[in-house]
């Protein structure tokens, strides 16, 4: 495996497939069984058995970038037992559906529609009453694709425009996504376990697609119907973390200061009975991919190891990791271990430097091949691929990029300098100027992103 473009075409098959594993039409119907009136939702790892001939209506709602396509396994699954629904969807990913009605709005940054498919869906639920079944699908993009700004009696409300300012402070500051959902919770009528307020007293199993590092149920998608374990005060230290307060909207700073003090209520947390009717199930994760992309790097003849599905840090310094490990290995593993897939999962973050255009994988890419550029004699031998399992890294189209020194030569041809696209914040147009983009289009899942090493 000593061609370039077959190592490339290695990663690639080994990326996709790991992006099969977590397809939700397939996750959703060889996980949800219905014989009779009994439907049974079976994950390997969890399993609940409901009885239909006990519900009124099965109404549906979801939110995220994968929701549709699990839409569309649950319409295969269930079919007319489906009275209506609506989700929220990311723009472009959409399938044809029956019974439920699609929504499409922003992200990664809420808009228009974000704010009108969640005024849908709250006035969809408020008429849902005992009796009823309220199937809610989730993944990751949902905090994004279904926004509904804080609004209170005892506190003035926010705008769409207030949230998404915050939304840009947070996605550029370098905050991991756990303290962006904080913020995002205590900023929404519907996250934090707020949508399942709205649902009680009906019946509510929320069927959930992780995007989040360590799977955490509260984190992926902001936790709508998950109690919230974090609090205002908590929203409070992570805007001090970050110097945020004077960048932040006046209407958001008053909310979270208010709540801080008792003056508004808090999310839900664990132990409030509007959770008593609500299930949470998580059906497809990050490292059942890594699983699959590892049987696809051994059907391929490389020898493969998992590192890990939980991988979070600067986008930069875990390339640095990467670019060691492949030095490490041309150094001191036997030919016969060779060629070596190392398989990680998780994500990045970036903090930005410039105004130029990429994504955390594109990034991670490009800083890769920053620093094999300075072995040449090892770097001839490891090839490198990150990309988001959802199809887009970033406000881009792209999934990802690949990393070489192939590719770091035809940038130096055209007198690109890996440095300089880095501090501008400018990865994009790098690889789309040398070829190293990865564009799948929209997948129709998403479970974090997938970081593969090849050393031959």
């Amino acid at each position: 495996m000593t061609d370039s473009g077959n190592a490339m075409s290695v990663l690639e098959s080994v990326f996709r497939a790991g992006l099969l594993r977590v397809d939700p039409l397939l996750m959703m119907k060889r996980q949800l069984k219905l014989e009779d009136n009994e439907l049974t939702i079976d994950t390997g790892t969890e399993i609940h058995y409901i009885d239909l001939g006990k519900i009124k209506r099965i109404l549906v709602i979801g939110m995220g970038k994968a929701s549709a396509r699990m839409a569309l396994g649950l319409e295969e699954v269930l079919g007319d037992r489906i009275h209506s629904g609506i989700i929220a969807v990311k723009y472009g990913h959409t399938e044809t559906l029956k019974k439920i009605r699609l929504m499409e709005a922003g992200h990664p940054v809420p808009d228009r529609g974000s704010a009108d498919a969640a005024k849908e869906i709250i006035s969809f639920m408020e008429g849902a009453g005992e009796g009823d079944l309220v199937i809610n699908l989730v993944s990751g993009g949902g905090s994004a694709v279904m926004s509904s700004p804080y609004s209170s009696a005892g506190a003035a409300g926010i705008t769409l425009e207030d949230k998404q300012a915050v939304s840009k402070l947070l996605l550029s500051c370098g905050a991991e996504i756990h303290e962006i959902n904080c913020i995002r919770k205590h900023l929404s009528n519907i996250k934090g376990g707020r949508l399942a307020e709205i649902i009680h007293p009906a019946r509510c199993l929320s069927l959930i697609l992780s995007d989040v590092v360590g799977d955490n149920l509260d984190a992926i998608a902001s936790g709508a119907t998950v109690p919230d374990p974090t609090t205002f005060a908590d929203a409070m230290k992570i805007v001090e973390r970050y110097s945020l307060a004077e960048k932040m909207p006046g209407a958001v700073m008053d909310i979270l200061k208010a709540g801080a003090e008792g003056k508004i209520p808090d999310t839900p947390g664990p132990g409030d009975p509007v959770f008593s009717s609500t299930v949470n199930i998580l059906i497809g994760t990050n490292h059942h991919s890594l699983l699959a992309a590892a049987e696809e790097g051994a059907r391929l003849g490389c020898r493969t190891e998992i590192l890990t599905s939980v991988l979070t840090g600067e986008a930069r310094e875990i390339a640095h990791f990467f670019a060691a490990i492949g030095r490490e290995v041309c150094v001191w593993r036997e030919s016969c271990d060779l060629p070596l897939c190392i398989i990680a999962g998780g994500e990045t973050t970036v903090t930005l430097k410039g105004e130029g255009k990429g994504g955390r994988c594109q990034e991670m890419a490009l800083a890769f091949i920053d620093d094999i550029r300075k072995t040449p004699s090892l770097a001839e031998r490891v090839y490198f691929l990150a990309a988001g399992t959802d199809g887009n890294d970033g406000p881009t189209d792209a999934a990802g990029a690949f990393g070489s020194l192939e590719i770091y030569r035809k940038g130096k041809e055209a007198g690109l300098d890996p440095e300089d696209f880095i501090t501008a914040s400018d990865s994009y147009h790098y690889f789309e100027k040398t070829g190293g983009l990865l564009k799948t289009g929209p997948t129709g899942t998403n479970v974090c992103d997938i970081m593969l090493l090849l050393v031959v």
